[in-house]
């Protein structure tokens, strides 16, 4: 018996365990109170529906659940910001599906709401996804209009999206199962196909209300917007159901008839299981991430067994590189090493750094697998580049940015996976956010900064009292020690996996387990996107 593998089994799966419970509180949304007044309107919930619709054979991966996450809380807060969605399966086919949470501020939009189906719109786009909409909204939520209205990256780009995604060909589905209100009206009739739902389906620019206030008018919302209005008089609408199962049954039909998209042809085969376990996975790394670890180890437990063939195995040791598969689908793997390790030239390195060597070897190799049109997939636990004279000297900062230069022209499909740290230019050499991976996914023992906690604590301090003593005041050991100690608090809360899924700078929280399937469905999502362009790289640091 491995006493360090179930110590470190324990603290991960109380980890994932802890991850769980906020989750399910998540899950229910506005609370019981508001799903029980849906239920008396003859409404399903955001998440019935989509488990009504989904194939329930195959899997539904949800999106953005901690979108929102201790936000907002003079508003009351604002559960999954607002809406469900994720990446499932319809009738066979593979989409994308937002639904808007009604239970939650009427389905109101917040500005996390904003960024999480822009997130959403976005993966439909660079996969080739057909979407469905599922929409239930008050629209715009009107005390933060000023956050959410204006701008490039707000409400009005839904509509130029849906707009930009029928030019590009990808079908978008559209069911009005509650209120769709002013500028989202337009959301519904910018789809291919718009299903109502009768008596509780509705569109309109402005509700009775406004009409009344705005140029004298009495009407009920049936009358002005509802499902008949819109299906037999100005045909806005192309379909009306009595009832939501309806509906969701007839946008079932539609996705039964599409057409079979044109491929990229990333290889598959015939999947084996992994040589180690799925649910080994939880052993591997200690609690805290505070000792080093074979991430050999971690890709075992992921990739098809004996499929892994390593480049370079024995130069720029602190990056692992190579060819494998997860559950068929080819793919080139790079992953930060965890193990102290020694060079050929005799060099000590730390786990988790990266080396000229290991840039140099990361950025040959991204470079190899766009020549191959084989997907990427990135394992970060990364505290950052190798400082000091010996680094500066060697130019460490040019094969960094060799490193970046390949990440960011990579043309070939890039999903993130971030299973400890990602600190500093390290999250940017590893595919973080900024680079475009098409998914991102975090394990609960991520931590997101720009550097260490105990590091950037120190410098923070250094700053506050070199600024008040400036000013004349003294401070003592024990007082700056408590200054020391509220910056730490405050800096970690920060670099926490939720802290980060919560403005969606990851996609989602992971069981680490789950980690094989978020790969494989990733990579059949990105495989129906056939539009792969020229790999350049531009001026090159050699």
């Amino acid at each position: 018996m491995d006493l360090q593998f179930n110590k470190n089994e324990d603290a991960n799966k109380l980890a994932w365990s802890h991850t769980k419970k906020l989750l399910e509180k998540i899950y229910d949304g506005g609370g019981k109170k508001a799903a029980a007044k849906q239920k008396e309107r003859n409404k399903l919930t955001a998440r019935e529906r989509i488990a009504y619709l989904c194939d329930a054979d195959k899997p539904f991966i949800e999106l953005g659940a901690f979108a929102g996450y201790e936000m907002y809380a003079e508003q009351g807060g604002c559960p999954a910001g607002g809406t469900v969605s994720g990446i499932g399966y319809v009738s066979g086919r593979q989409c994308i599906i937002v639904a808007n949470d009604q239970t939650v501020k009427a389905g109101a939009w917040f500005p996390i709401t904003g960024k999480k189906n822009l997130r959403m719109q976005e993966i439909s786009m660079e996969n080739k996804l057909p979407i469905i909409y599922l929409v239930d909204s008050a629209g715009v939520f009107l005390p933060m209009q000023d956050e959410i209205f204006p701008d490039k990256e707000h409400f009005g780009r839904v509509f130029r999206n849906n707009a930009k995604m029928s030019a590009m060909g990808i079908t978008q589905i559209a069911a009005v199962m509650g209120a769709c209100v002013a500028g989202g009206a337009y959301l519904p009739i910018m789809s291919d196909e718009t299903l109502m739902v009768e008596g509780n389906g509705s569109i309109f620019l402005a509700g009775p209300y406004l009409v009344k206030a705005a140029i004298g008018e009495d009407i009920d919302a049936e009358t002005l917007g509802g499902a008949e209005t819109h299906n037999a008089l100005s045909g806005i609408a192309d379909y009306k159901f009595s009832t939501e199962e309806e509906c969701l049954d007839h946008i079932k039909k539609i996705f039964s008839k599409l057409g079979k998209p044109q491929t990229a042809g990333f290889d598959r085969i015939k999947a084996t299981a992994p040589k180690t376990s799925e649910a080994s996975i939880y052993g591997i790394m200690s609690e805290g991430n505070t000792k080093p670890y074979d991430m050999l180890n971690i890709i075992d437990c992921i990739v098809d067994a004996n499929s892994f063939d390593e480049f370079k195995a024995e130069y720029g040791k602190t990056i692992v590189c190579g060819y494998a598969r997860v559950d068929g689908w080819a793919v080139g793997i790079v992953a930060n090493q965890r193990l102290i390790v020694k060079s050929k030239k005799g060099e000590m390195q730390l786990g988790g750094v990266i080396y000229n060597d290991s840039a140099d070897k990361a950025a040959r190799f991204i470079m190899n697998c766009n020549q191959k049109k084989i997907p990427l997939v990135f394992l970060q636990d990364v505290t950052g580049f190798m400082v000091g004279s010996r680094s500066e000297h060697s130019g460490i900062i040019k094969d960094g940015a060799k490193l970046v230069n390949a990440v960011a022209n990579s043309v070939v499909p890039k999903i993130t996976i971030i299973v400890g740290n990602s600190y500093g230019a390290g999250n940017y050499a590893m595919c973080g956010k900024a680079y475009d991976p098409r998914f991102i996914y975090a394990w609960p023992t991520a931590k997101i900064a720009v550097m260490g906690g105990e590091q950037a604590a120190k410098t923070l301090l250094q700053i506050q009292v070199a600024a008040l003593k400036s000013k004349g005041q003294e401070i003592d050991a024990a007082e700056e020690q408590k200054m020391l100690n509220q910056i730490i608090d405050r800096y970690n809360s920060q670099t926490t996996p939720y802290y980060a899924a919560a403005r969606l700078w990851v996609d989602e929280i992971i069981d680490p387990a789950a980690t094989r399937k978020v790969i494989a469905e990733g990579i059949a999502a990105a495989n129906n996107n056939s539009d792969i362009p020229e790999f350049k790289t531009g001026v090159f640091q050699v």
